[in-house]
Parts: C-alpha cells; sequence; structure tokens
C-alpha cells in the first residue's frame, strides 16, 4: 500500500465516523484562489496530483479525480497506482461531478465537504442534482485535517503598501466607487472574499500564496466603515497606521463569520467567489458579481504605462536566456545543462531587473516530450537534460510596475519538417490573434477560431484556452476575460474593453514527442478605425518583447498579412532591446529579428 492509498483509507475511517458516504474535497483555499498556500492543498495531499486545477470524491469504496485538458497527461503520470480514476473534463461521455454523485450515491446518503471551500454556485448545483435522492449534506467538516498530521502552518505573512505611483489610483477612490457600486445593487454593504479583489482595492500586497502576491483576508464595506479581516502578524505598526490615517480597521481573520451576521440590511456578495459557509453566515445576502471584478480587470494609465515598463525588463532577461541557450547550443554544450539548469539561469537574468518582485508562477521549462505536457514545471524527479527537438519555455515575473506571462519555444538541433509545420501553424494562430480587429461588445470567445483555424487546418487542437486576463502584480490568471472556445457552467464572459490585459497562447502537444506554445500579453486599446455605424473598434497592443525562434518559421506558409505582422513586431523587439544588450547579443537578436520573406 503506498502513501496515497493509506492516506484514503485513513479518510474512509473518518468518513465512517461522521456517517459521510462520500466526501468532496476541492483545490480551493476559503477564498475560491485558483493557486492555494499549502495549507490547503488537501486535494493534493489525498491524491498526489500536483495540478493546480482539480477536484477528488473519495466513498468507501471507490475515489475519481477531476481535471482539465491542461492536467489529462500530468495526472495519470501522478495518480498510477493509487486506484483513483481520472476523470477527463470536457471529454465524451465524462461525468461533471454532480452527474457523477447523483448516479452513483444511493438514496439517503450523505455528502460531505468543507464549507468554506465551496462556492454556492457549485454547492446550489450539487443540492439540484441530488435532489431526487434525498442527499443530506454535512458541510462543516475538514476531514483531511484529521489525518494530515504534518500540515502546513497557515500563512499568515506581512503585507506591504503598494505606492500610487504603481496603483494608480488611491484607497479612497477605489471604495468610493465601491459604495457607489453596492448602494445602485440596492445594499447598504459589501462582504468581499476574493483575495485579488481585496489587495487591489486597498493597494497592498502579501506572500501567502508562492507566486501571487496577495495575503489572507477578507473585508466588509458598509457606508460607516471598512474593516478587513487578517492575521494580526500580518500587520506591522507601521502598516497599520497607514490604515489608520485612511479610517480603515483591522480585525482578526477567524472573526469575520461571526461579525458580519451581525451587519444590518442587505449586503452584497458575489455568489461565484465567495464560500457557501461566508455567505450562509449574511443575514440578508444581495447576489452580485463583485464591482472590483471589472475595474481591477480595466488597467488605468498609470498601469498600462507600467506594464510596458516591466515587460521590457522582462524582455531584457528572456532574451538573454535565449541566446545563452543558442549559444550554448552553437557550442555543442546544450545538451550538458537541465531543465532545471535553464530555469535557474532565467530567474537570475528576471532577479538582475530593477523592481523584481516574484516569479508569477512555477516555470516551465520542458525539453522534447516534457513539451506535450502542457503545464509540466520540472522536479528533482522529473528533471532531465536539454535534448534535441523543442525547448519550450513558460515564465512569467512579477515587478512593481506589472506582471507578465510569455513562453517561447526553441529548437534545439535542426528542427524537422513536422516541427516547423507546428511551430509556423501556431505562429500563424498567434499572429491572427495579434493583429485582430473587432468592434466594441466583442467576447474573447468570438476570436478564438482565429488562433486554432491554422492548426485545425492540420487536423490539430489544442486542450486549453487561447488567452486568459492578467492582473497588475496580482493573479497571473485573472478574470472576467478571455479567449477560448467555451466557458465553464458558472463562469460569466465579458466583453474585452480599452485597458484589458488578456494573454495570446495557442499551443500544438504531440504526445511522447514535443510541445509549441507561443505566448505574448497584449493590451486590448482604441482601434485606428471606427464602425460606419459610429461604433467603437478596438485592437491589441503586444505588450511582450523576445524574439521568436526563426529556425521553425516556414515564411512561405505565412500570408502577407501575417508576415508584415511578424516583422513589425521583431522590428519593435530590437529596436526596444537592443540598447540594453551586450554588443554580442545585440548582434545575434539582429539576425534573429531580421525581416522574413517568402
Amino acid at each position: 500500500m503506498n502513501d496515497i492509498t493509506m492516506r484514503i483509507e485513513l479518510l474512509r475511517g473518518e468518513m465512517m465516523k461522521n456517517d459521510i458516504d462520500y466526501y468532496l474535497i476541492l483545490s480551493s483555499d476559503y477564498h475560491d484562489s485558483e493557486y492555494v498556500d499549502g495549507y490547503f492543498k488537501a486535494r493534493e495531499y489525498m491524491s498526489g496530483f500536483t495540478g493546480s486545477a482539480g477536484s477528488i470524491v473519495i466513498s468507501l469504496t471507490e475515489a475519481a479525480l477531476w481535471t482539465d485538458g491542461r492536467y489529462f497527461l500530468q495526472a495519470g503520470k501522478q495518480i498510477e497506482g493509487t486506484g483513483i480514476r481520472l476523470m477527463k473534463m470536457g471529454e465524451p461521455g465524462v461525468p461533471e461531478i454532480d452527474e457523477y454523485l447523483a448516479d452513483k450515491m444511493k438514496f439517503g446518503q450523505t455528502l460531505g465537504y468543507d464549507g468554506r471551500t465551496m462556492t454556492k454556485g457549485f454547492g446550489d448545483l450539487l443540492r439540484d442534482a441530488l435532489k431526487s435522492k434525498g442527499a443530506r449534506f454535512k458541510t462543516d467538516v475538514d476531514l483531511v485535517d484529521n489525518i494530515w498530521e504534518d500540515r502546513p502552518a497557515f500563512p499568515a505573512a506581512p503585507i506591504w503598501i503598494l505606492e500610487e505611483k504603481y496603483s494608480g489610483r488611491s484607497v479612497a477612490d477605489k471604495l468610493a466607487s465601491l459604495r457607489e457600486a453596492y448602494r445602485k445593487a440596492g445594499a447598504k454593504g459589501i462582504v468581499i472574499s476574493s483575495l485579488d479583489d481585496i489587495a487591489w482595492l486597498y493597494n497592498f500586497r502579501g506572500n501567502d500564496v508562492k507566486y501571487t502576491p496577495v495575503a489572507m483576508a477578507f473585508t466588509a464595506v458598509t457606508d460607516e466603515e471598512a474593516v478587513i479581516y487578517i492575521s494580526r502578524e500580518a500587520i506591522s505598526p507601521e502598516v497599520k497606521a497607514h490604515y489608520d490615517d485612511l479610517g480603515i480597521r483591522f480585525r482578526p481573520y477567524g472573526s469575520v463569520y461571526g461579525e458580519v451576521s451581525r451587519l444590518e440590511g442587505p449586503i452584497m456578495i458575489d455568489p461565484d467567489r465567495a464560500s457557501e459557509a461566508l455567505i450562509q453566515s449574511i443575514q440578508e445576502p444581495v447576489f452580485g458579481a463583485n464591482p472590483t471584478l471589472i475595474e481591477k480587470a480595466v488597467k488605468n494609465p498609470v498601469e498600462q504605462e507600467n506594464f510596458r515598463k516591466a515587460h521590457l525588463k522582462d524582455g531584457i532577461a528572456l532574451t538573454k536566456t535565449i541566446y545563452y541557450v543558442k549559444q550554448m547550443k552553437n557550442a555543442g554544450r546544450i545538451n550538458d545543462k537541465t531543465e532545471l539548469d535553464i530555469g535557474a539561469y532565467l530567474d537570475d537574468m528576471r532577479q538582475l531587473q530593477p523592481d523584481f518582485v516574484s516569479l508569477s508562477f512555477e516555470s516551465i521549462i520542458a525539453s522534447a516530450d516534457h513539451g506535450a505536457i502542457i503545464h509540466y514545471a520540472p522536479t528533482p524527479e522529473s528533471n532531465k537534460k536539454i535534448e534535441d527537438g523543442f525547448l519550450l519555455m513558460d515564465t512569467g515575473g512579477h515587478y512593481l510596475q506589472g506582471t507578465t506571462d510569455v513562453t517561447r519555444t526553441l529548437s534545439i538541433g535542426e528542427p524537422t519538417e513536422e516541427m516547423k509545420e507546428c511551430y509556423t501553424a501556431v505562429l500563424r494562430g498567434h499572429l491572427n490573434i495579434m493583429s485582430a480587429i473587432f468592434p466594441s461588445g466583442t467576447y474573447g470567445s468570438y476570436l478564438d477560431a482565429m488562433a486554432r483555424r491554422p492548426l485545425w487546418e492540420l487536423g490539430l487542437d489544442y486542450n486549453h484556452g487561447t488567452g486568459h486576463g492578467v492582473g497588475y502584480l496580482m493573479n497571473v490568471h485573472e478574470g472576467p476575460q478571455s479567449i477560448r472556445k467555451k466557458t465553464s457552467r458558472s463562469a460569466e464572459e465579458a466583453y474585452l474593453v480599452p485597458g484589458m490585459v488578456t494573454s495570446n497562447e495557442p499551443g500544438v502537444y504531440i504526445e511522447g514527442q514535443f510541445g509549441v506554445r507561443i505566448e505574448n500579453l497584449i493590451l486590448t486599446k482604441k482601434a485606428r478605425i471606427s464602425g460606419r455605424d459610429g461604433r467603437d473598434f478596438y485592437e491589441f497592443e503586444t505588450l511582450t518583447l523576445a524574439p521568436y525562434d526563426r529556425a521553425s518559421i516556414i515564411p512561405e506558409r505565412l500570408t502577407d498579412g501575417q508576415l508584415e505582422t511578424l516583422n513589425a513586431y521583431h522590428a519593435k523587439v530590437y529596436e526596444l532591446l537592443s540598447p540594453h544588450l551586450n554588443d554580442d547579443e545585440s548582434l545575434w537578436l539582429a539576425e534573429e529579428t531580421a525581416p522574413m520573406y517568402k
């Protein structure tokens, strides 16, 4: 019996003690965060699957793990030998969790979960699905805690102030806008639990979640006061004095459930970003999306200009790393380096940049067949030497001026015709998004096929979105906008509007051989043209600065428009980066970004 099967058996013992027939463990913390601190990685502890997205259902006789297309290969490998069944979300014939439970549970059985980690929307979905089964629910139990002897400590790192020269707006201005929004919704106050919204609202950042500069906190805002619920250890005397001057109070993190229960009148709360436990604490909830969601996604002019500065710094670091890899390749020494070696080199280049804060997510450095695992990240166990083929590097950083997320795929050795075909098809889709012009009122899903069509023509596709929103020194994945084929059942799509920063990252993955992904961040802005009916049209400004892999491009496959877009981008990359490179790097970059012709 391995560690995972032993833990499952121990959990089943706890289930029997509590008269629970099925137990659901989500990937979430108490704030529905995408990435969570180690304290909340109960699903990982119980399954061995380390991906950021997934849920596990354990009954007294079986266990099943749900995850999305990014992690099918990784999850399959990590749960092998545990007896856990992999449920590939979105694949034909694969039931959703609610459908699975409705099929499996017998009449009158009990489903258990920790209600602090469950959103209202998902909880309601489960109740509707199990209504005909007369199911009972036990939602105040964290059974994993009973068997997790070495569980990490609850996070409570100090927070720090993000100055207005970076945020572009004062806390007072943001609170005034928030109060106006909840009044329009017919509420007398609002409770917010999403960590990114709270950090944005109060212009602070933290270190409670690796790669995401947020702090474990809740907030309640009424016309009379604004309160932040946070661990006392996170508040220095200087930070407390700063917020005292703004009239903002701090209260203990765990007191939020009792205190919000005493708020009078309708209180606004986002059912998709708050837990069942928190919502049930409010006497008279008014449901609606957090007003901060759109305001945070639409970067103000100060943030936009700062983003450009951040991407210049990041482009210098990444381009120096690409040069290093190419020089090692030309010297015949690249095969002596490992995935972790390349990641460490890039980390060093980023840390040399002024105002660097941290990486924005775990670096993906994937050689050859590892590149086919969409969100593979090397570990000491999986790390291998760089092989001939493609080297996929998906990395990013946080700077005081903003957040970056960029992917470049490099050829090591002479690329095959298949490799070139795939790379060029991905690049064509990427360039299609880069050069898109579209009317106001356009969802990102309307643009998605522009990126996929060159791959569809080859009978290929990819199991992830084409683009996600990106926060300012915040979540590297930020809603509400996206570019994808479809949204989840609970997701609310948002129009693409000026000020939004979104990724542009088509890819292709050939299992056992290689992966290709090319990613830039793009800023939505008003286009140079207007509609004949007077409606605004929008386009994208590409923020990311780094060359594409020239050796992998088949120019003849590109349209004249795509070639024009490619050459214009490469000219910009050289113009902005070359002054910051040494002579050898600059000469190489000039060759790498020289115009291409059919």
